[in-house]
């Protein structure tokens, strides 16, 4: 009697086992890893786009259920722009299961994970951001720097001051001065100034700004003695408000300087307000809470209570930003699905070609509610980038403004660039390009 009880409690015993494991094989969930900087100097510039991505999520959850089936969860994991912190979360994240890509949120910590995503097998996604070359798909085969590059909006910024003088060749003779975050952030579009510098003779002055960014009178001062015709700003975080004050109360005109896109977003310009009005900046994206994917956050997250931040941020630049983000990961998965099995949890590998044939034109932008929101996207096995579009903004005192058309980066620049760099890479590290068979793997 006692023989059968036991018999009877290891067969239920071992058919709980059989039924959880049964369940777990059966949860469809795709993981996104978020690394964010909630705390820290960079605060006010990470806290929106971190919220934008997260609202995402929830919005594809409660509107569609996940992505055909598969329901979308998250984990944050607090890095503080550290590239050490970065990495530490990183390495705690990427085995959990059905993780889709990481989005470092830092260029730093994008330098220390291209490293690792090779062996992890894990997608990196650095939209406007990251390594310029990695352009290059054919050597960086794990690297997505969708939508843009520092070369790129480098490129555009010395195309569109060329524009104003009246031709590229009015800038020779001109003195442009490039004030940047000294790390690798800031360091990446000088090789395609000096480029530029050399083809129309203007004069390139670099001064590096020692991070986060609050002190700055020295770079000011000799901004002041040398007089350049013009500020580029490389700045994030603090560094952008504190820049536009010292030029405030150095007299350099505002409407001399030109940001970087993550140098044209509102914490960068509001503490200033009036005292920024003029400044330009390069933005990737729209803002506002009109466009259709904003309405459906809205909808179907903020009005449910269930918004990662204020309501009233919703639709800011950096949160607009961190929604695309979220959006090409989303559709990457979906893309993978429609290759490697729809309704089921991708891997990372299989991600990663999702993120390599991804095709949204007009028409599919419109359909995700992302209508003049962003320019049509299309990558493939050698562009990793997909879009080299972007615009210049004005500051009137109290919010942006469109002051320019759509600009395309020269490719016939930044193309050898990209080759030469991306050669130079692969030689340092050993390693050769993909054959072109790999492109279908």
């Amino acid at each position: 009697m006692k023989l059968s009880k036991l018999v009877a409690a290891a067969t239920l015993v071992a058919a709980g086992l059989t039924g959880a494991s049964s369940a777990l094989a059966q949860a469809k969930e795709q993981f996104f890893p978020l690394l964010s900087y909630r705390t820290g100097a960079y605060a006010p510039n990470g806290v929106p786009w971190a919220n934008g991505k997260q609202d995402y999520l929830k919005m594809i959850n409660a509107r569609d259920g996940g992505i055909n089936g598969v329901k979308l969860t998250y984990e944050e994991c607090e890095t503080g722009y550290a590239t050490d912190r970065g990495v530490e979360c990183y390495e705690r994240l990427k085995s959990r299961p059905g993780v889709a890509f990481f989005d470092p949120q830092s260029t730093g910590i994008t330098f220390a994970l291209t490293e690792k995503a090779p062996a992890d097998k894990v997608p990196l996604i650095t939209l406007g951001y990251g390594l310029s070359v990695s352009q290059d798909g054919m050597a960086f085969k794990w690297n997505f720097p969708l939508m843009g590059s520092y070369w790129t909006g480098a490129d555009i910024l010395i195309q569109h001051l060329g524009k104003k003088e009246g031709g590229l060749d009015k800038l020779k003779g001109k003195k442009i001065a490039l004030v940047y975050h000294d790390s690798p952030f800031g360091k990446e579009p000088i090789p395609l100034l000096q480029e530029r510098a050399k083809m129309h003779g203007f004069d390139l002055q670099l001064l590096p700004v020692t991070a986060p960014g609050v002190e700055q009178k020295a770079t000011w001062l000799q901004v002041r003695q040398s007089r350049p015709d013009y500020v580029l700003l490389w700045g994030w975080g603090v560094m952008n408000s504190t820049a536009l004050k010292e030029s405030q109360a150095t007299g350099y005109p505002r409407d001399k300087m030109y940001g970087v896109w993550w140098a044209g977003a509102e914490p960068d310009v509001k503490d200033v307000g009036e005292g920024a009005k003029g400044y330009n900046a390069l933005a990737l994206n729209t803002s506002g809470q009109q466009p259709k994917v904003i309405q459906e956050i809205l909808k179907h997250v903020h009005d449910k209570g269930q918004g990662t931040g204020p309501k009233d941020e919703v639709g800011s630049v950096l949160y607009t930003r961190g929604v695309i983000i979220q959006m090409l990961g989303v559709e990457a998965v979906r893309r993978a699905q429609e290759r490697f099995g729809k309704g089921k949890v991708m891997t990372g590998e299989q991600v990663r070609w999702g993120l390599e044939n991804l095709a949204l034109d007009e028409k599919k932008l419109e359909s995700l509610g992302f209508t003049n929101i962003m320019r049509p996207l299309s990558t493939s096995c050698a562009d990793h980038m997909g879009s080299t579009w972007a615009r210049v903004q004005t500051w009137d005192g109290s919010k942006w403004g469109f002051s320019s058309d759509w600009y395309q980066a020269d490719e016939q620049i930044i193309k050898p660039m990209v080759k030469a760099g991306s050669d130079k890479y692969l030689a340092d590290k050993k390693m050769t390009r993909r054959d072109v068979k790999d492109c279908q793997s």
